[in-house]
């Protein structure tokens, strides 16, 4: 039974603009007919009155209940939550109890009523934290990791239209995005201005950005020269096409520009006094983690936010979404279960990034997580590489809860001497 089945409880269906708002009485019955309200100071105002009209007929006080949804319900949460109870629940929740009637009606004072109800009647899990601090950083980190998703969406796009324009430039520049490459494309933009072009100054302007001699810049100059005549032959001859490389260039330098200012910020507030002592220790702990970077280590505990909401490894898990799909009816047991997807995306691509780096090898030859790659190559040998890359991953969550449970940092143990310290504990302890 859900702990606020005897106080009277408040449903928000929220929208970009509006909210539609149900109250229902401790015996469950409608308090009053939903009621619309606008994101301005003057709707905010009348739905504090209508709540603590409500309060004060009761006696009681109330429970708010919305859903999650996007960025529209965080200025209402953040307006409510100091004055009244006022609790998050998860739109999976909400979806799975929604049209429950035979007739199928689906509009906004529905929906605050389900969600009311739900609130009042089922013991759902539900979230009543928010620190700006902790979300501003989340939002930095996921702006991040969207910039280079659209960088690296340019950098094919330029790739293509050098296919095109400049067939044979990858030859030369195996990154054509490097300072070098991204300088000649900028005052060179097409094979007829290269091969127009002052020898000595090209040459002087490809040791200068490289930063080799001028040997090694007259070899990248002959292979330059050679694929600009191969371009003229065979590549396609129109002014337009060379102004997309010239757009090209400026939208990846102005990204680059971009991302330079999220780190700078993420920096800055990880070094400010806004965000707790505890929460910046949790982020070490994390990133004592072999494989973890210092960026992955704050999208990793900002996703995470408080790890107190987590009981179990279990939780965080699924809260990452690479918990496995279950599909199982009568006698039938499906045996090809995904990952369920569920959870933080950006947090579970953060996890993927070090399972990667965790399976591999410094320049030396030394392992960066000798008992993660072990257990990648023996025991999920024989298995595709998409299941083993989510057993790293499971792993590793693993190690996160038990380092911030904990408040250890990371220790690299071999398993069988790891469970021959857990029984030895565990036998003291029942002593």
């Amino acid at each position: 039974m859900s702990k606020f089945f005897y106080r009277p409880t408040v449903g928000i269906d929220v929208s970009a603009d509006f909210s539609v708002v149900a109250i229902l009485a401790p015996n469950g019955e409608v308090h009053r007919k939903p009621f619309k309200i606008k994101h301005n100071r003057n709707g905010f105002d009348y739905l504090v009155d209508q709540i603590k009209k409500a309060e004060k007929e009761f006696n009681m006080k109330t429970a708010i209940f919305m859903e999650s949804t996007g960025v529209y319900h965080l200025t209402l949460f953040h307006f409510l939550k100091d004055t009244f109870e006022t609790c998050i629940l998860n739109p999976l929740i909400t979806n799975c109890n929604k049209n429950g009637d035979i007739r199928k009606v689906k509009n906004d004072k529905k929906d605050a009523l389900t969600i009311a109800k739900i609130g009042k009647f089922q013991n759902v899990k539900y979230s009543s934290e928010f620190d700006i601090e902790i979300y501003t950083l989340k939002a930095l980190c996921r702006d991040y990791y969207k910039f280079t998703d659209s960088k690296s969406t340019f950098k094919k796009k330029l790739s293509t239209d050098l296919r095109v324009i400049f067939p044979g430039y990858s030859s030369v520049f195996s990154n054509i995005t490097c300072k070098t490459s991204i300088a000649i494309l900028k005052q060179y933009s097409s094979p007829e201005y290269i091969l127009n072009a002052d020898k000595n100054k090209l040459i002087e302007l490809i040791s200068n950005c490289s930063r080799k001699g001028l040997a090694r810049s007259e070899k990248i100059y002959k292979k330059l020269i050679d694929a600009a005549k191969d371009a003229i032959y065979i590549g396609l001859k129109s002014p337009s096409l060379f102004v997309k490389i010239t757009n090209t260039i400026s939208i990846i330098e102005a990204l680059e520009i971009q991302l330079k200012n999220l780190l700078i910020e993420i920096h800055s507030l990880m070094k400010s006094n806004k965000l707790s002592e505890e929460f910046k220790k949790n982020i070490q702990l994390i990133y004592s983690i072999p494989g973890v970077g210092e960026l992955t280590s704050v999208t990793i505990m900002s996703e995470i936010g408080n790890i107190k909401s987590f009981i179990k490894p279990k939780h965080l898990v699924a809260y990452f979404g690479i918990d496995p799909s279950v599909n199982q009816s009568g006698k039938f047991n499906s045996t090809r279960n995904t990952m369920s997807k569920r959870g933080t995306k950006i947090g579970r691509r953060a996890l993927y990034a070090v399972a990667l780096a965790s399976i591999r090898t410094n320049r030396n030859g030394q392992p960066i997580n000798k008992i993660l790659l072990s257990y990648y190559k023996e025991n999920l040998n024989g298995k595709s590489k998409k299941v083993r890359l989510v057993s790293i991953m499971h792993k590793i969550v693993n190690y996160i809860f038990s380092v911030l449970k904990n408040q250890k940092e990371y220790e690299l143990r071999d398993p069988k001497m790891h469970a021959k310290m857990y029984l030895k504990n565990r036998f003291t302890t029942a002593a």
